[in-house]
């Protein structure tokens, strides 16, 4: 340790020191003095984004003025396929008044006996008689047919091809009007008739076309063991079949009320798309057989007699035949005509 005696003591005239600043002039302490302290700390540097510079691209080959290597074709990228479209499962929901369920089963075949049918009394009754001239009468109901015809195929149901033929009174024509229909049906090539006695209480088309009685409709309703078809009756004139009206019971409108009608009609219809059913039935407004009908067909045609048939009276009977889900009107016994135009004059057919 060094002794205090050897540090040396301010001179006279000197600013007198300490110790301590007289040991370090004399041994040399001076580089150990401390920093100077400013008096402010510099600003914290901020930090700043750093730009990135694009390095320059390296010369290509062929800028160098080299050959560039050959290179192969990148392979096609494979087909992109598309998403199947998901695809409507459920059914389209369609009017209950257009569903038709149609079994397909084969066709009953008519075989009943032939008989003839008597044209001179077919001629009395004022009706078409078959292979004779045509006439007026014939025309008319060609355009009847026509558009029974047309009905029946737009539908191509079973239920189109039966056609109920109805008057709201008696003495209006039905039976006048359900006949030549079927002889006017009968004669187009590929149609086959079926001419049904529906009227239980007064049935006319036997003595019409001079056929003999017989077991009928209202047989086949009564016995579910009686099949429909050997009950029918063939004539002479080229698909043309009748099926009479049967014994008289007092239960008529209930036997058609039964599912017993429903399968004696599909038996007959079902199967045989050429096949058209003609159903002659009591009057609307005089018997309920009508109504009971009106709901196993498709086309109902309402006999509207000229000067004798009033709007209430069809306004009436079309009520009671709603069940059918297309009627249509036929005037009969009109004398008439608006346009002054006849069948008979205009194309020159004779009465």
């Amino acid at each position: 340790m060094t002794e205090h005696r050897k540090i040396p003591l301010p001179l006279e005239g000197e600013k007198p020191s300490s110790l301590l600043e007289r040991a370090s002039g004399a041994f040399g302490f001076d580089p150990f003095r401390p920093a100077p302290v400013p008096h402010r700390l510099a600003d914290a540097e901020m930090k700043r984004a750093k730009v990135r510079r694009k390095e320059p691209e390296a010369p290509t080959a062929e800028a160098a003025g080299e050959a560039a290597p050959e290179t192969l074709p990148e392979p096609p990228a494979p087909p992109v396929m598309a998403p199947e479209p998901i695809r409507e499962t459920l059914p389209v929901p369609v009017p209950p008044s257009q569903v038709t369920v149609e079994r397909q089963v084969g066709a009953v075949v008519l075989h009943g006996k032939r008989f003839p049918v008597d044209r001179e009394l077919l001629r009395e009754q004022g009706l078409i008689v078959p292979d004779g001239a045509v006439n007026a009468l014939v025309e008319e109901f060609r355009i009847v047919k026509r558009r029974v015809l047309e009905s029946a195929r737009a539908a191509g149901t079973a239920l189109s091809r039966r056609v109920l033929v109805c008057s709201p009174h008696p003495g209006e024509g039905k039976t006048f009007c359900a006949s030549n229909l079927a002889i006017a049906l009968a004669a187009e090539r590929d149609s086959e008739v079926l001419l049904i006695d529906a009227d239980f209480a007064k049935p006319s088309i036997l003595s019409t076309f001079g056929l003999p009685r017989g077991a009928g409709f209202m047989d086949c309703l009564a016995n579910d063991e009686v099949q429909p078809e050997d009950l029918v009756i063939g004539t002479d004139i080229p698909g043309l079949w009748v099926l009479p009206a049967g014994n008289q019971t007092n239960a008529d409108s209930e036997y058609l009320a039964s599912r017993r009608t429903a399968e004696v009609l599909e038996r007959l219809s079902m199967g045989a798309p050429n096949r058209i059913l003609i159903f002659d039935s009591p009057p609307a407004l005089a018997a309920s057989p009508a109504a009971e009908l009106a709901k196993h067909v498709g086309q109902a045609l309402l006999v509207a007699r000229a000067d004798a048939t009033s709007q209430s009276a069809l306004e009436d009977a079309v009520e009671l035949l709603s069940g059918c889900p297309d009627i249509k009107l036929l005037l009969n016994a009109a004398h008439f005509s608006p346009s002054g135009r006849k069948f008979g004059t205009y194309y020159g057919y004779g009465e």
